[in-house]
């Protein structure tokens, strides 16, 4: 991730050193692969280092029971959410600072302000590095605790400073990997039909044999649990949505500028980060099956705001309240409600890794796990196609000379929110219920 940073910090303020090296094409390049791939190791490192700082015994030296250590889990990996969406926040808060008058800015001023923001973004591997530091620092201050407590210093060695067995590489699931790897680009930059389709079945075939392979390394009650939890969250998260018909209705119709929209998306960081701490009692005493039914509730109350709007809702609530309750004020409102439901339902599954994984594959359970919870929203991606494909949703597209190509056409949208909003309450309470007949367990 620094190298990335450097050389795209390089390529703007010393463009013309740089390209005397490789072309500016060359360079781009090299820091876009270096980036993604230096912030997927270093969150899979981090996951992995999220286990270790939640302790499994007290400072008297005795085990935690399972349901503190629930607890402690799902804090630990709530607090890797909200550091998540604090990240966002704050690039957004630093670029609406850097370029707050852009419009009175050179180009030259332009430019250096582009590099200072990649410049800016080291910051971000020296806090992770030093992470590893504030960690040794833990281990050594409570390791001097349990000793002060009458620990046998043996036994606080073993306690704190515990080994893990040696992971033997699994060439399954590294071959299984690079296949995934290979069979997504290939397919994916193809110009083949249903493309996205085939990207999507084969991922899923894929990532389901890894999982089945690390599932054979789980107890039988550990095994049900994984695969409970995993099918009431992808079911949860592959739910479609709306598409781009909601976004262009509420800038055509309802008058929301880029202004507003850009308010709407750093108070929906903010609001996240408090809705997930108001949340964390919720996450911590509930069950997987009753978070998913409340989430679902929730998540299709949620879009009733919508409909009431495209209905003329707003309009209605704006006369009554001499123009208080207008359209703004209740996308700010529902924004604030909504902000962090997706963000509770992945906690649990990751708190769940963090305790009952085996040790020396926490790590690898996260990376696979991760793959199929983003792969849902693959599966939610293609069924908001579909929808958009049956109920037709158009924006007003004019050519050169302002004559109207396509006009504009949101009829169907009302009808469109409905189906959405049934989905969403019906289909996950419905795979809950089926995976408590089949008596899976979930987290």
């Amino acid at each position: 991730m620094a190298a990335s940073s450097i050389i795209m910090f390089f390529l703007i303020q010393y463009k013309s050193e740089m390209i005397a090296i490789f072309n500016a094409e060359t360079w781009f390049v090299i820091s876009t692969l270096l980036a993604p791939i230096g912030f997927v190791l270093q969150d899979v490192v981090a996951d992995a280092m999220t286990v270790e700082a939640v302790p499994k015994t007290d400072d008297q030296g005795n085990e935690i029971s399972f349901d503190e250590l629930k607890s402690m889990n799902v804090s630990m990996q709530l607090l890797g959410r909200v550091s998540i969406i604090f990240g966002t926040l704050l690039v957004s808060m630093i670029n609406l600072f850097v370029f707050s008058n852009s419009s009175d800015m050179t180009e030259l001023e332009k430019v250096t302000a582009y590099g200072n923001i990649y410049l800016y973004s080291l910051i971000v591997p020296i806090i992770s590095v030093s992470g590893i530091f504030l960690s040794y620092f833990n281990q050594q201050k409570r390791y001097k605790l349990l000793i002060s407590n009458g620990i046998n210093p043996k036994k606080a060695t073993n306690i704190i400073f515990n080994i893990p067995e040696v992971t033997k590489p699994n060439l399954l699931i590294i071959i299984g990997s690079i296949f995934f790897v290979i069979f997504t680009l290939l397919v994916g930059t193809s110009k083949m039909a249903f493309s996205q389709e085939i990207v999507f079945v084969g991922s899923f075939m894929i990532i389901l044999f890894l999982l089945f392979k690390l599932s054979n390394e789980l107890d039988a009650n550990a095994k049900k649990m994984l695969i409970g939890t995993a099918i009431i969250i992808f079911v949860f998260r592959a739910m479609p949505g709306v598409g781009q018909g909601g976004s262009w209705f509420e800038i055509d119709v309802l008058g929301f500028d880029q202004e507003f929209l850009s308010l709407l998306g750093l108070i929906a960081s903010f609001l996240t980060i408090l809705g997930i701490f108001v949340l964390r009692p919720l996450m911590e005493k509930s069950s997987m099956t009753r978070l998913i039914v409340i989430l679902s509730i929730a998540g299709s109350f949620f879009i009733l705001p919508s409909i009431a709007m495209f209905y003329g809702f707003h309009e209605f609530t704006s006369k009554l309240t001499n123009g208080l309750v207008d359209a703004r004020f209740i996308a700010i409102f529902n924004t604030a409600l909504e902000s962090p439901l997706g963000q509770v339902s992945m906690i649990p599954i990751l708190a769940w890794i963090a305790q009952s994984a085996p040790n020396h594959l926490k790590a690898t359970f996260f990376a696979v796990l991760a793959s199929f919870t983003n792969l849902a929203l693959s599966a939610s991606n293609l069924g908001t196609k579909y929808l958009n494909q049956i109920y037709v949703i158009t924006r007003e597209v004019k050519n050169d000379l302002g004559i109207i190509k396509t006009p504009a056409d949101y009829s169907e949208l009302g009808i469109l929110l409905i189906i959405v909003c049934a989905l969403t309450l019906t289909v996950p309470i419905l795979v809950t219920y089926i995976v408590k007949k089949l008596k899976l367990l979930s987290y």
